[in-house]
């Protein structure tokens, strides 16, 4: 399972437009992690129940860290003071409140309203407690899973949230959500209410092991206020909600206020003390970083994630920095850094050809960006699931070379013979080797240079266009562009507002694009989503390269189905290997550290979780509030 909003590769989240994430909402909390379906400390079996578990957490990984009853998550100030405002910012725009549908360009912040049967912990990789639910019940034969809900739970308007919204939020993602639900959801055979607060969920086999995981990160909606309002359309009317928070007010486009809800029934949880601590979250939309970062040095922005090595390294030399009223931190995390890349579109006949997608990776020139452009601060990624012990190294062997040789033959023969090794420049910019090998590769794929220009036999020219949501990787493009042109390559950037690259984006109309696949220490039923035949033709979903191979299909059920944490880590390997030899993207870099920048009003736990930066955990300083604003106010008058 992955979290799409924990990823930290690099800059990875900057270009993450509320488009794009829009297509990931919902996953960003429906995550993939696979492994042993249950497993929880401090879990009872009930007396002649047929061997059926009740527990209050579930773990992919074997025994959850913390037991039935504790107090409160280990990161958090259980006694963090509650008030003040943070301001945040958000980049693009957008036209509803309803983030689980295909159309329209969600608000940022907007999930938030909705809570979850369970909710996970930033500190163990693949462990969810219970949140909505009380209790969860696993059967001995692993066919279905049952989650009972707290009296307590209520809608704001103080109805009751009942098994009934459950088994609609369900029936309702599946039917109208985006996509990837239906891929998430294919193994679930059905779902009923059996009272007012229990929920069971049955599934077509054993074999999903992450499948009771899955359910309980399901957004739990409320059905009655539904009734009577079209799911499948954008709106801007402000939905009911369950959470810590409900929206205030906002203004299109411009700006969102999400108050704290006084009276909060799960304001006691222990999934919930320490957190929500500000009694507003204010979003200020801009068109792009460069406006954004300028809000947060005259003061108008509280807190950024700087994801731009540049602006880390040069922009922030000013007068409230020295003075000490912001401060900069580096915060190290063990997140999965997953792959960033320039993805190739399959659905375009230019890349069909993986000689041709190989040519187009060895021309990239990573050693001399990141001298000249990133400072050094980055390391390339090699792997799908890079920072974590599922990415693939060496040649194939034990385990994985077993479920590889059944794909003998019908994969690329160097997965058996060849270490997977980016080339490697001497950062220079004269990359002389790697462009003759791209041509050589080129013209065996039809490709020859004339009159400066490559061509096919038919004498058509070689050129696309690289669709981007922000002009902060246009210098990222460009000098990519420029040793492209070298070999007779005609590419163009092409950057565009998020609304309109959301729309081109799930209608899959692109050449190449900046892509972001996140992962999770366990990945699992996310992968179909991202590489398999089916998704690669339904618009809307996450697999950007247009991967269709039956080989790929099966090793991701492979995955999904992995019996224990071994087989897991050989099949991901195996897919991972697979993956890098078809040369479906052009990989970029990835960092290991949130790189934040704040006003110095905020107190924070004395340390992070190991997944997460957890800002929700931070709290506010009022005795530090008066001297920031003072600051503020004579930097703005200097």
């Amino acid at each position: 399972m992955f979290r799409r909003d924990l990823l930290a590769g690099g800059a990875a989240l900057a270009l993450l437009s509320a488009g794009r994430e829009a297509r990931a909402q919902g996953t960003a909390q429906g995550t993939a992690e696979g492994g042993a379906q249950g497993g929880a400390q401090g879990s009872t079996t009930a007396p002649g129940s047929g061997g059926v578990t009740r527990t209050h957490a579930l773990s992919l990984l074997g025994e959850p860290a913390l037991p039935a009853g504790f107090p409160h998550w280990p990161w958090v100030n259980p006694d963090a003071p509650k008030g003040g405002e943070i301001a945040l910012t958000a980049l693009g725009s957008f036209d509803s409140f309803n983030p689980f549908i295909l159309r329209g360009t969600p608000a940022v912040g907007i999930t938030q309203l909705w809570e979850t049967l369970m909710k996970d912990s930033s500190d163990e990789a693949s462990t969810n407690y219970c949140h909505l639910a009380r209790e969860v019940e696993l059967p001995a034969d692993r066919l279905g899973v049952t989650f009972t809900l707290r009296d307590e739970a209520r809608w704001h308007d103080g109805k009751p949230i009942t098994a009934e919204d459950v088994v609609w939020s369900f029936e309702t993602l599946r039917r109208h959500g985006r996509p990837f639900y239906r891929g998430y959801y294919a193994d679930v055979a059905e779902v009923k209410a059996e009272g007012a607060k229990r929920v069971v969920f049955r599934f077509r086999n054993d074999e999903n092991r992450e499948l009771a995981m899955v359910l309980g990160q399901l957004p739990v909606l409320p059905k009655h206020w539904w009734e009577g309002r079209d799911f499948t359309r954008p709106s801007l009317e402000v939905p009911l909600g369950s959470g810590p928070y409900r929206l205030e007010r906002f203004e299109p486009n411009r700006t969102l206020v999400y108050r704290r809800v006084a009276d909060y029934w799960g304001r006691d949880l222990n999934t919930m003390r320490g957190t929500a601590n500000w009694d507003a979250t204010r979003y200020e939309y801009f068109r792009d970083n460069t406006v954004a970062l300028e809000a947060f040095k005259s003061g108008g922005i509280d807190f950024r994630t700087e994801n731009v090595a540049k602006d880390w390294a040069t922009a922030y030399d000013f007068p409230a920095v020295r003075r000490g009223l912001v401060k900069r931190d580096e915060i190290r995390h063990e997140i999965p850094t997953g792959m960033q890349s320039f993805t190739m579109n399959h659905r375009r006949d230019l890349f069909r050809d993986p000689k041709v997608r190989e040519a187009l990776t060895l021309v990239f020139d990573f050693e001399w960006m990141n001298r000249n452009l990133f400072y050094g601060s980055y390391t390339r990624t090699e792997s799908y699931f890079s920072n974590s012990e599922l990415a693939s190294s060496g040649l194939p062997q034990g385990q994985e070379l077993a479920v590889l040789e059944r794909f003998r033959g019908h994969v690329p023969e160097r997965v058996f013979t060849e270490e997977f090794r980016l080339p490697v420049t001497d950062g220079s910019g004269n990359n002389r080797e790697q462009l003759r090998q791209a041509l050589a590769l080129l013209k065996q794929a039809g490709w020859e240079v004339r009159d400066r220009q490559l061509r096919n036999a038919a004498g058509g020219r070689f050129e696309f266009e690289i669709l981007l949501n922000t002009p902060t990787f246009e210098r990222v493009a460009l000098p990519y562009i420029q040793s492209l042109q070298r070999l007779g390559i005609e590419a163009k950037v092409r950057t565009v507002d998020p609304a309109q690259y959301q729309v081109r984006m799930d209608g899959f109309d692109y050449d190449m694009t900046v892509d972001v696949i996140g992962q999770s220490a366990s990945p699992g039923n996310e992968q179909r989503d991202y590489w398999t035949s089916r998704t690669a033709a339904e618009h809307g979903s996450q697999n950007v390269a247009g991967i269709a191979d039956p080989a790929i299909d099966e090793l991701v059920e492979l995955l999904i189905a992995a019996p224990d944490r071994e087989a897991l880590i050989a099949r991901t390997r195996a897919l991972d290997r697979v993956l890098l030899w078809g040369w479906h993207v052009v990989p970029h870099w990835h960092s290991r550290v949130f790189r934040v920048a704040y006003w110095d009003k905020f107190g924070r736990p004395p340390r992070n979780p190991r997944h997460a930066l957890a800002l929700d955990s931070w709290w506010i300083e009022q005795a530090r509030v008066g001297t920031v604003e003072e600051g503020r106010r004579q930097q703005q008058t200097q």
